[in-house]
């Protein structure tokens, strides 16, 4: 062999290829052949320094920014806990809120069906006076 230092082994584990003209990983700084010089190729480590992409979370579809040097996993985490509107864990707000004010009925409605004269709240059902034995007659 006439050129002892002509060329580089490759840096992937699986590889060891000797390549003349090898390429340097710009986040690793490691010499990979020309299977394994990209990042995916060779599983970088340090590839979120340099292959900057836009996260998107998963549960609200909207895009988190990243710094860059942040890894992008530990941001949409920390969104997850704290940023996110979409909350599986939280209770939805209730539709039916308005109770009957009639005595022994357990019905409730979307919208405030109020009387005139008592200005109690009532279901559909009781909603008249007579119906609800109205006390401001």
């Amino acid at each position: 062999m006439e050129f002892p230092d002509l060329g580089k082994h490759c840096s992937e584990k699986t590889c060891k290829q000797l390549d003349f003209l090898p390429l340097k990983c710009d986040a690793c700084n490691q010499d990979f052949c020309k299977d394994h010089f990209t990042y995916a190729g060779h599983k970088c480590p340090f590839a979120f320094k340099k292959d900057v992409k836009v996260p998107v979370c998963p549960l609200c579809n909207v895009p988190i920014p990243v710094k860059r040097g942040e890894i992008p996993d530990v941001v949409v985490g920390e969104h997850i806990d704290k940023d996110c509107a979409y909350h599986p864990g939280k209770k939805k707000e209730k539709v039916f809120t308005y109770r009957c004010s009639k005595e022994g009925c357990k019905k409730k409605e979307m919208l405030s069906l109020a009387c005139a004269q008592c200005q109690g709240s009532f279901c559909i059902q009781h909603r008249h006076p007579l119906d609800h034995s109205c006390k401001a007659r």
